[in-house]
């Protein structure tokens, strides 16, 4: 148990020190990168603050997604900041207008608005953060979608040599 412990801590001190470096090495090479990265980090620590403010479980479960998906978003343009390209609008007009649009709800619950057109508002706020929930879900997919690509081509070349080589007689790669 005990070696347990150290190796997480080990392991968890790594990740610590090379994300850092990471960061530092990006900072020098791509100042703009490095502070939209910055800026986008922000944006995400106020959307999942916005989490506790939400009356609705449906919404704080997406507010919650959301913020996971843009983790992981930031961290893959850290690793490969050439994709940074591929992401278009997000940075600027995606994530910004997210934010915008749950502060914008927040505002109007905490009025407890009744009226037709308040109760109109929410629920295509709702709608609507739903399908920001599967864009940004699909943005991340996209990202990696030429490294699974390359990966199933070389899986596919690695069953073929081990069946010609006779050390595999099943075909999982088709």
């Amino acid at each position: 148990m005990p070696s347990l412990a150290i190796g997480a801590a080990a392991f968890g001190a790594g990740e610590l020190i090379f994300h850092e470096k990471k960061s530092e090495k990006l900072k020098e090479n791509n100042r703009s990168l490095y502070d939209t990265l910055l800026d986008a980090k922000e944006k995400n620590k106020q959307i999942l603050e916005m989490v506790p403010k939400i009356e609705s479980q449906e919404l704080r479960k997406n507010i919650k997604e959301i913020n996971q998906t843009i983790n992981k978003i930031i961290s893959a343009i850290e690793k490969k900041p050439e994709k940074y390209k591929q992401m278009g609008n997000f940075f600027d007009y995606y994530l910004p207008t997210t934010l915008n649009i749950l502060r914008k709800y927040d505002d109007i619950e905490n009025q407890s608005l009744s009226s037709k057109d308040s109760l109109k508002f929410m629920k295509q706020t709702e709608n609507m953060i739903d399908k920001i929930n599967n864009a940004f879900k699909n943005q991340l997919s996209n990202l990696y979608q030429s490294d699974i690509v390359d990966t199933d081509a070389e899986m596919k070349v690695f069953d073929k040599m081990l069946k010609a080589d006779g050390y595999d007689g099943e075909d999982d790669f088709k």
